[in-house]
């Protein structure tokens, strides 16, 4: 949707990330209007989240020629996603970290009526300086939000959605939760847990199947297990995640 530049404040004069958004060339002008609100949307949920040691703060937006530029905190990090991929696996104890530092923000902004709607490890930012942060609010929403329900329209990435959503149900803390779950199997097992060939595969996964045995999870297998429970009535709640991922951490 974007590419983050590194820029420099020269008034305040400190660096900054500007995220630039990008719109296909084949876009109508209604379809360009709604990708311009999707990014002023993402700016001002991550606003409302601003004091929290795990989002990356928001520090204005701006839209200049029909684009929208949103500007935030420059954090040197790397993705979860990346880290895994070019150092692998990564040990019980540090998984468990990220885990409590992404629902930290998941509740802190489930307390504001926001759910994220796209946990995914390529959203985990790892600082250099060691802060654990979500980012990308993109497809974020208010509770109220009319688009929560239905599995098509509402964003997301299939590997990562919770299986209710896939079917077409509302979005939940639970179904980020279950995002988190899915994302921590990746970060302590080194694969992501429904990833399969095609769409149409990797979504009858997640409905339908069970991760592989876990092999190196140890202590937060149990944790992670609990978030990846397929019906919500069942699913570890944030009280319990917290719970087991502190006794692993």
């Amino acid at each position: 949707m974007g590419t983050v530049w590194r820029a420099h404040d020269e008034m305040l004069r400190v660096d900054v990330a500007v995220k630039e958004i990008r719109f296909p060339a084949e876009l109508d002008a209604a379809e360009r209007a709604g990708q311009v609100d999707a990014a002023m949307r993402e700016a001002r949920t991550a606003a409302r989240l601003r004091g929290n040691p795990h989002v990356v703060t928001v520090h204005d937006a701006v839209e200049q020629d029909g684009l929208p530029w949103i500007v935030m905190d420059y954090v040197p990090a790397d993705t979860l996603g990346a880290t895994v991929e070019h150092a692998g696996p990564l040990p019980v104890p540090r998984t468990a970290e990220i885990g409590l530092a992404v629902l930290d923000a998941l509740v802190a902004g489930r307390e504001l009526g926001v759910l994220h709607r796209d946990v995914k490890p390529s959203n985990i930012l790892l600082a250099h300086d060691g802060r654990v942060l979500l980012t990308d609010f993109g497809i974020a929403t208010h509770v109220s939000d009319p688009t929560l329900t239905g599995g098509g329209g509402s964003g997301g990435t299939p590997a990562y959605m919770a299986p209710e959503r896939l079917v077409g149900g509302a979005a939940t803390l639970l179904g980020d939760l279950f995002s988190l779950g899915a994302t921590l199997y990746l970060a302590v097992e080194g694969v992501a847990p429904f990833q399969r060939e095609s769409i149409p595969l990797t979504i009858g996964a997640v409905v339908h199947g069970q991760p592989p045995a876990f092999t190196r999870a140890g202590a937060l297998a149990p944790a992670i297990a609990g978030l990846l429970a397929k019906n919500p009535a069942g699913r570890l709640g944030a009280d319990g995640a917290q719970a087991r991922m502190r006794g692993a951490a």
